[in-house]
This record gives C-alpha cells, structure tokens and sequence, in this order.
C-alpha cells in the first residue's frame, strides 16, 4: 500500500513541535518563557515546557483553567503569610467601627455576612472563575486566529494535515494563555488590599446576589507601611472603603452582573489581527526572541477599536467611574473622624489611577483596563447630589439600570438634581423609570389625572 504522504507530514510537524519543547531546536526555551511574560527561571522555565509537552498529546478543546487555577494558587502562595492573631483583632475592631460609621453615611443598609480577612492564595483561588470568564473570551479570539492564519497558508493538499496541526496549536495557545493568566492573578494577590480594590467583587458571598467584604491584612499592612500615617488609620480608612463598596453592590444586585456582562461582551468583539501574526512568523528571529515578547505584550496583535467597541468601553468606564466616584464621596463622608483620612484617599486615588504591574499585565492580556478614567469628575458629581438632596435621595439613583446616570450627566448634574428635587417640568427617564419601579414594588400603577381624585368609572356619566 502506498504511504500516505499527509500523516507523513502531519507526523514531521509533531516531531518538529516534540524537538522545540524538548529545548532541541533553536529556541532558547528560557527565551520562550520571557516572551510569553513568565519568568525565566529554571523552574518556571521546566514547567512551561511541561505543560506545553502535554497541551500537545492532548486531544481536548478550550482552555485548560484548571492549569491557571494551579499557577495562580502557586505564586499567591509562595509570598503568603498568615497573619497573627493581634493583627486579626485590629482589623476585625476596624471593620466593626467602619459599619457603624457608614450607617451614618448612606442609607444603604449593612451586609448579610460577616467580613472575611483572606490571605493572598485564598484571594486568587476564590477569585479565579471571575478572571477566567472575564478572559475567556479573548483566549478563544487568539486560538481562532491561529487556526484561522495556519488554514490560509498552506496548500489545499495539506489541509487534512494542517486541521490536526490547528487543534494542536489551538491546545499550545490555551496552554500558555492559561499560564499566562495564572502568573497575572497570582501577582495580583500581592496587590489587591480588599475583595473590591479591582473595582468589581471578586470574592463570592456565602448566598446568591450576596457580595462578600474582605480584607487581606499582610497587603493592608504592606500598604500601609510606606506611609507617614498611623497603621489603624490606614486600617479604617480601608475597611470603610471596602464595606462601602460591598454595600453598593449587595443594594444594587443588578451592577455585579451589568459590569461582567458589559466587560464580557466587550471582550466577544476583540480580533486578533491575523496579518500581524502572519508577520510575526515571517520576521521571527529565533535568536531574537525580544521581537515576539514585544508584540504580545503591547497589545499589538489587537487591532484597533471598532466604533460599536468604543461606545461600549465608554459606557463601561462612565459605569466604573460613577461606582468609585460614589465609593470616595461615601468614605470621605463616613471617616471625617479619622485625623489623615485625606492622605490616605489620595493615596488610594494616585495607586487606584495608576494601577499595579500585574494589573497592567491584566490589561494587555484581555485588551481591557479596568481603572476608571474619569474618577475625579464622578466624585464631584456625587458630591453635587449629596449636596442638592441628601444621601438618601442620591442612594436611589442606585435602584435600577434605567436610573444609572449618564457620561453627559457626569460633566452636568443640573439635570439629574432637577429630577429628584421635583423641579423639571416635564417628567424625565430617571422620573418614570424610578415611578415604574414603585409600582411594581408595591403591585399598582399610578393613576393619571388630577392627584387625590378617584379615577372615574366608566359608568359614571351613563344617564341614571
């Protein structure tokens, strides 16, 4: 029987993808890790090639999360210190005063569940399934494109073979993104000083819609340690912080799932620009690794925003500057007590807008930042509101979607004040959205006409 020339070529492949990961070919394997962005070190370096060794004998689709749960848990817990029982009262005593200060804040009531202080592996294996399906969009575009650019390249005889390299390639990527995103969420547990500090809840509540505070003392501390200000002030003005912004989104059980979804969806809409990789391939000097660490790492293999992406990020970020501006002006109302509550907001304003290194990393992985741009500008909004009617009032504006403000309301809240202290003359969407509401919390709907009269029968004016 003649041999069959496409699993003679299929066969050479494999064996060209066995000698690269066993470090026999011309890539410098510690050179591939630097690349990607992980260390280089010889450990690291022996476990990507491992995994990588096993991505390519696997017949599996998708990404292997599991392989991200296992690094990120690994270098959380690597700097991990538990922390000693002084230290757990201090904070335990810091949230217990920042509740009750915050009741005098907001009128939005305490949480169900009591605060949790987490260690950084605990942090980053609880929070793993929100980075993943916050990711997992963007690591499926890459495998695609791959696949895509290996289909358009080879001849038409080759095709049988190059569907079985595209599955093994596809489960390589999966591999290396999974690494790649394990090492970013284990560093982030390193940087994180609360469940919220990301600006979306991470940590799952012990019931459904429910939004668990938490704090992670050996980060507060490291915090805090760098600062001219006394160690408690740090710790209440943190706790503040983070209850207040547990609250927001225990009241609001729409905005956890609004935020994920507008993120997610974002994330659908990214396409790897199969052209650059085509590049890439064509320039790629194994000697010179730098070229390839360059375009994974700058975001250069994502090509530019489309117009119906750009709208969403915008209201995305509108959406994260109003629940930060809302969480500032809150914790500024409810630690007037605390003597260098200022410096310490600043300081959490200048980390907040900066972010951190594996933060950063984050951004360039998914394509998306997650740091509110216009923060200064949604604090002062709050600000005007609280002023204008009362945190009561400003509370509600919490209560549905449909009553979130604008951008434009943002840079103008004389709208939105007219709204709830009654002074438009005609009723505006926040005014009968927020009628609507009512009236299906309380099973009836308003009566149009003269306010006090009885609506009239039908009958009423038929002759006797």
């Amino acid at each position: 029987m003649a041999e069959d020339p496409l699993g003679g070529a299929e066969d050479e492949f494999r064996e060209m993808m066995r000698k690269f990961l066993a470090g026999e070919g011309d890539i410098d394997p510690s050179k591939l890790a630097g690349a990607a962005g992980l260390p280089t070190d010889p450990l690291m370096v022996a476990r990507l090639m491992s995994q990588l060794q096993q991505a390519m004998n696997s017949t599996g689709e998708g990404i292997n999360w599991q392989l991200a749960r296992d690094e990120a848990g690994r270098i959380a817990a690597e700097g991990s210190l538990r922390p000693n029982q002084p230290q757990l009262d201090q904070l335990r005593q810091a949230l217990h005063l920042a509740a009750l200060w915050l009741d005098e804040a907001t009128s939005i009531t305490q949480l169900t569940s009591e605060p949790s202080l987490t260690t950084r592996a605990d942090w980053a294996r609880l929070t793993l399934p929100v980075w993943t399906q916050l990711a997992e969009p963007v690591a499926l575009s890459i495998a695609d494109s791959l696949t895509e650019v290996l289909d358009e390249q080879v001849p038409e005889e080759l095709k049988s073979m190059v569907e079985n390299a595209g599955q093994m390639m596809r489960s390589l990527g999966g591999t290396l993104f999974a690494l790649q995103l394990g090492h970013v969420v284990g560093q982030l547990s390193a940087e994180v000083v609360s469940g919220g500090d990301i600006g979306i809840p991470l940590l799952p509540g012990r019931e459904e819609h429910d939004v668990q505070a938490s704090l992670l003392p050996q980060n507060v501390a490291a915090f805090g340690a760098d600062l001219d200000i006394p160690l408690d002030q740090v710790q209440l003005y943190l706790a503040v912080r983070e209850l207040a912004h547990a609250r927001l989104f225990r009241h609001a059980r729409w905005l956890r799932q609004h935020l994920i979804s507008a993120i997610t969806d974002y994330a659908r809409g990214i396409r790897i620009d199969t052209g650059r990789i085509e590049s890439l391939a064509a320039e790629f000097d194994p000697a010179n690794p730098e070229s390839l660490r360059e375009a994974l790492t700058s975001g250069a293999l994502i090509p530019p925003k489309s117009d119906a992406q750009l709208a969403a990020l915008a209201r995305l970020e509108s959406t994260l500057a109003l629940i930060e501006g809302w969480v500032d002006i809150v914790t500024a109302h409810a630690t007037t007590r605390i003597p260098r509550a200022d410096a310490v907001a600043e300081t959490v304003r200048r980390r907040r807008a900066s972010g951190g290194p594996a933060e950063r990393a984050f951004a360039t992985l998914v394509g998306l930042e997650l740091r509110p741009r216009r923060l200064r500008e949604a604090a002062a909004f709050w600000q005007a509101i609280t002023d204008a009617v009362g945190g009561t009032r400003r509370d509600e504006l919490w209560a549905h979607p449909d009553l979130l403000p604008s951008s434009d309301d943002i840079d103008d809240p004389r709208r939105v004040i007219a709204s709830l202290t009654g002074e438009s003359a005609e009723p505006d969407d926040v005014d009968r959205a927020l009628s609507d509401l009512l009236a299906d919390d309380s099973g009836d709907r308003p009566v149009e006409g003269t306010p006090g009269e009885e609506p009239s029968s039908p009958d009423d004016s038929a002759p006797a």
